[in-house]
């Protein structure tokens, strides 16, 4: 009986990766503003750096089988604006929300307080949102369904794989009740056509 207690604690003590990084993001978003503004760059540059390798390897295979390209036409180039400039601006305001909040959009140094107005009022992501929205636009726009029906929903599920794993858990942990309720009456990406009470 006592083998089995000390099991069972040991698999409750035992922590995932996940649940690590989660701990390593908040121990960094609340501590020290130099290990803050150390940390920050590089993830961001991580994280552009994917966004760009996905839309050049999509433009890859474009080349490489060049049945999955299609040509620009007036509808591809009006539809590819339809979605890259509400894109931008859906990524841009939360931006400016976040620098107004003394945060950043980088993970590793957010705003000290749940933003839940504005953008943030109809979707938990915004800035996600707004990029997904881009990354569309400029499948359409360069005519590559790589891009369209490969690369922007694999970016889709390993951005919504991190936040699950670890980006919600954090936040969790920073802001407790408060994150948890915001969370129950606002989606991830997609707005609701009617607000939950």
């Amino acid at each position: 009986m006592l083998s089995h207690d000390i099991m069972v604690v040991r698999i409750e003590v035992k922590m995932g990766i996940w649940d690590r990084y989660a701990e390593f993001v908040y121990r960094v978003a609340t501590g020290s503003k130099r290990r803050r503004i150390t940390i920050m760059p590089v993830a961001a540059l991580f994280f552009f750096g994917l966004v760009v390798l996905f839309v050049f390897a999509s433009s890859w295979i474009d080349r490489w089988l060049a049945f999955l390209h299609f040509d620009s036409t007036w509808w591809s180039l009006g539809l590819s604006v339809l979605l890259l400039v509400p894109g931008c601006l859906i990524m841009l305001w939360p931006v400016m929300q976040f620098f107004r909040a003394r945060g950043t959009p980088v993970p590793f140094n957010p705003p000290p307080k749940l933003i839940t107005t504005g953008l943030y009022a109809f979707v938990r992501n915004p800035m996600l949102l707004g990029l997904f929205l881009v990354m569309l636009g400029l499948g359409v726009l360069f005519g590559s369904l790589p891009l369209i029906f490969i690369f922007t929903p694999l970016f889709i599920l390993l951005n919504v794989l991190y936040l699950k794993a670890i980006e919600e858990k954090e936040m969790e942990k920073r802001f407790g009740e408060e994150y948890l309720e915001y969370k129950r009456k606002v989606p991830m990406f997609i707005p609701r056509l009617k607000k939950r009470k």
